[in-house]
């Protein structure tokens, strides 16, 4: 190759042809040299292509990575947040659950839902050997009765005038007792909780109808009662 032919072959096509045509060279030369620089131009062109299109390749696949990449992060992000707050959910449930033990182990509650008020305690009558050691509660046979307080049973049976009945203790001095009950569902040496079913009304004993004789007591037997409705009120429950 010549030397302007070398000189303008360092040259862009176009920078060529301007300098080739201010030459006034002929066409002979110009189409000479012009097909040589254009074989040149194009043995150069599939390697800038092959190049171009290697260098797009390798983002495209960079891209792709990063992208997926991405994609795992935010699953990732949002396991550890869904995570986050099913522990969250659960420590508050358990929270919650541990404050209604502790508040129902404080509180005392009616021993039926659903009842008249009948014999109260301390009057007299030829129905009972001494005064009236309880508070009557008239209801349905049948109608639940509940532990007004979380305790231990200490008495569940036939309890001669009081029929079927039931004695808890929830305290060094502190028991309540449920008599002339039609069925007793729990046991001696059973833990209750406040509000827990123990049995049924009814009219079992020396009764003249169903109700429930509730009593508050100091000790576990007849004879330490004290005024259940008083007793009661200071615990928050009104009859």
């Amino acid at each position: 190759m010549s030397k302007h032919a070398q000189i303008l072959a360092g040259m862009t096509p176009m920078r060529r042809r301007a300098a080739l045509a201010a030459a006034g060279l002929g066409a002979t030369a110009v189409l000479g040299t012009g097909a040589a620089l254009a074989q040149d131009d194009a043995q150069a062109e599939p390697a800038a292509n092959a190049a171009k299109t290697s260098g797009t390749g390798t983002a495209s696949v960079t891209k792709s990575v990063e992208a997926q990449a991405d994609a795992q992060r935010k699953a990732a992000d949002s396991k550890a947040a869904a995570e986050k707050a099913a522990e969250e959910r659960a420590a508050e449930k358990a929270a919650a659950d541990r404050s209604k033990r502790e508040n129902l182990a404080k509180s005392w509650v009616k021993p039926v839902d659903d009842y008249t008020k009948g014999s109260t305690f301390g009057i007299g009558g030829d129905r009972w050997a001494n005064k009236h050691s309880g508070q009557d509660f008239v209801a349905s046979t049948g109608t639940p009765v509940k532990a007004a307080h979380g305790g231990t049973v200490v008495t569940a049976g036939w309890g001669g005038s009081y029929g079927n009945n039931v004695v808890i203790k929830h305290d060094a001095n502190t028991y309540t007792q449920y008599g002339h009950l039609s069925k007793i569902d729990v046991k001696v040496g059973q833990q209750l909780t406040t509000g827990q079913e123990i049995g049924k009304v009814g009219s079992t004993g020396n009764s003249t109808g169903p109700h429930l004789h509730f009593e508050t007591r100091t000790t576990p037997n007849y004879g330490s009662g004290v005024e259940p409705v008083h007793f009661l009120k200071e615990r928050g429950v009104t009859l």
